[in-house]
């Protein structure tokens, strides 16, 4: 004598397929599975396995497949879940014909192989510093090969290999220089009101009023204009190259140029490149200019030196290698400011947040590149006593 036990009712005419529990008595349960298992009615028999009731006491001793007309790979993955989530994952199957039991043990084997990965755990401090300093290698090597390519595109040039675009590079020059002298004199003139204040607070304790204009000069000059300059230019011109070359490669113009014959290092890279490191030296004179004269600006009514004793003081104590060293250095940076925004805009990844990101790193980058390498000029400069 047998009883059956089925699932909560379901309409026959949305879910084809079914499954109850036939019991003998005196005997274990087995699983009886009915209709048409098919990937169209999915939602329908994951309700059903969802509303299936199995006793854990009382686990069926196997699958009777008999009665089951159709089974595709969709429902066999989702019913072997189901059973290997009940506890009766490796009972045996009875019944099935033999394109249906290729199925269901190809499904079998796939979910046998696709082990659940466990969550990684914690990791030690010496562990993430590992991974820290061997991702910060893998991108200052990155800009070091970056930085060779273009240089051999620059002797390229030189050599007569191929022929300077002199369109792109005007253009370039006209990004990066002209449209960035108003911010540049703006934020340089504020620099130079700020430093001659801070000074004449001290200064004027001890009557060395005039000796404001020496720091106003000597610190703008040589640190103050190249720093704020290219901090400046890296937040513009640096996210600038990063954001154009990186919407050039998501929408595969960079592809389109290479499909043409053309080099990108060539048409993309170094115009830009080039273009910065005419123009910050450019730059940074306007802000030695405009930080003097901001110092000028507060020293007469903070300090009572008149204009004209101000200019006077400023021959006696400003040195002209004051003023190279500081164009020296924009160059420099202008040179390590475009190879990071250029190669981190060609190497973006292909979706519009990995633009974002890039274009936050390079800032990042940038400005970080720009205080080492003028920490590394205070120290030579140091050595050479100049």
């Amino acid at each position: 004598m047998e009883a059956v036990s089925t699932s909560s009712p379901v309409d026959a005419n949305r879910c084809p397929g079914s499954l109850s529990l036939s019991e003998a008595e005196g005997a274990q349960p087995t699983l009886k599975l009915h209709g048409v298992w098919r990937m169209v009615h999915l939602p329908e028999l994951a309700a059903l396995l969802d509303g299936f009731a199995i006793e854990p006491t009382r686990p069926p001793e196997q699958v009777d497949a008999s009665e089951l007309q159709d089974i595709d790979s969709a429902s066999a993955l989702l019913l072997l879940r189901w059973l290997r989530a009940a506890g009766i994952g490796g009972k045996p199957w009875h019944g099935l014909s033999p394109a249906q039991a290729r199925i269901v043990e190809g499904v079998r084997s796939h979910l046998a192989r696709a082990q659940p990965v466990a969550p990684p755990g914690p990791s030690s401090a010496l562990a993430q510093l590992g991974r820290g300093s061997s991702a910060l290698a893998a991108v200052l090597l990155g800009h070091l090969n970056f930085l060779g390519a273009s240089l051999l595109a620059g002797l390229d040039v030189l050599r007569g290999r191929q022929k300077l675009r002199l369109r792109e590079l005007t253009v370039q020059i006209e990004q990066t220089g002209l449209m960035a002298i108003p911010v540049v004199a703006l934020v340089t003139l504020l620099i130079g009101v700020v430093i001659a204040y801070l000074l004449g607070l001290q200064a004027e304790q001890y009557g060395a009023s005039i000796f404001v204009v020496d720091g106003v000069a000597i610190g703008a000059t040589r640190e103050f204009a190249p720093i704020i300059v290219a901090v400046i230019v890296a937040g513009r011109s640096g996210a600038a190259f990063t954001a154009q070359l990186g919407s050039m490669r998501l929408t595969e113009e960079i592809d389109a140029i290479k499909t043409l014959g053309l080099d990108p290092m060539q048409v993309l890279v170094l115009p830009r490149v080039l273009a910065l490191m005419l123009t910050l030296p450019l730059l940074v004179f306007v802000g030695d200019v405009m930080s003097i004269l901001g110092g000028m600006l507060i020293a007469e009514p903070m300090l009572g030196i008149t204009p004209a004793g101000y200019l006077a003081r400023l021959r006696e104590s400003l040195d002209l290698r004051h003023v190279w060293v500081g164009l020296i250095k924009a160059p420099v940076f202008a040179l390590f400011i475009a190879v990071i925004g250029v190669r981190m805009g060609m190497t973006v990844g292909r979706d519009t947040r990995a633009v974002g990101a890039a274009t936050t790193s390079t800032v990042v980058q940038s400005i970080v590149a720009v205080i080492l390498l003028d920490a590394g000029f205070a120290v030579l400069l140091q050595a050479l006593h100049w």
